[in-house]
């Protein structure tokens, strides 16, 4: 009431003032606080890490999934206390990436002795995948999003550094499209299984790492070269776009004061 400091209503038996001091007192009320005060206030903001669920919650979950879904997409519970299921990978890539060139496709006995087929050449070559091509991965409840980019990488034979790469959920809520980044040590099965089956609520998107934590060395000179053209070419889409735009809106608006001549008014 005399010195007029503000603070939360959960901080106020932390603060101690010398309230004593006359409202036109120059000295500041951050200069009347005590030293032990700060330290009680620096605990109080310190968050607590939610437990991580048990197994009987897990299998809960699991069983409540199932429940949903409409294929035979199931996740399954180990004896462990693991799971494993299925999620689908939007891939929503603007720039080419580079293969080998000349590799035949992967069939499936090299799938399952793990052969690298992009190994077997020096030569490379770039190409741009499917835009929104989907990939349907089964993965348990261990593999971490970097796992993820690096098995969708393999299985497209593409040798660019994963780093290029971000994996992004996709939600939808009040009409908009949202997009979050994923950390390399997120679990994307344990996010499926708390948004359920239903893609809408969530999905998994690959798109360009385009915040600035790109490693441009890893990068090499024609590829780079390859890029600047590209931002040309998307330059000048870019400007068209906005010159249409506006010589469309130049003649609505050219033809509306043509009509209106000679109106009263």
């Amino acid at each position: 009431a005399d010195c007029r400091y503000t603070c939360h209503q959960e901080c106020r038996s932390l603060i101690q003032l010398d309230c004593r001091r006359p409202a036109q007192s120059q000295l500041s009320p951050e200069g009347t606080l005590l030293p032990p005060c700060s330290q009680n206030v620096t605990q109080t903001v310190q968050e607590e890490k939610p437990k991580p669920p048990t197994v009987q919650e897990i299998k809960q979950k699991i069983e409540k999934y199932n429940a949903k879904v409409t294929n035979c997409l199931l996740m399954k519970l180990n004896d462990d206390g693991t799971y494993t299921g299925f999620i689908k990978v939007h891939l929503k890539l603007r720039r080419p990436v580079t293969v080998p060139a000349g590799i035949r496709p992967q069939s499936i006995y090299d799938a399952l002795k793990e052969v690298n087929l992009a190994e077997m050449t020096d030569k490379r070559t770039s190409f741009y995948l499917p835009l929104d091509a989907i990939k349907q991965l089964h993965i348990s409840s261990t593999t971490t999003v970097s796992e993820v980019i690096q098995g969708l990488l393999k299985k497209f034979m593409v040798v660019d550094n994963p780093q290029k790469f971000a994996l992004f959920k996709e939600m939808r809520k009040d009409g908009q499209v949202l997009f979050q980044k994923l950390p390399l040590t997120e679990y994307p099965l344990y996010l499926r299984l708390l948004a359920g089956p239903d893609t809408d609520v969530l999905s998994f998107v690959l798109k360009e790492n385009e915040t600035g934590e790109v490693e441009w060395d890893a990068f090499s000179i024609p590829e780079l070269q390859n890029f600047l053209m590209i931002l040309d070419k998307e330059e000048k889409d870019k400007i068209q776009q906005v010159h249409r735009k506006y010589e469309r809106f130049k003649q609505r608006l050219q033809q509306t004061l043509k009509e209106a001549r000679g109106k009263p008014g």
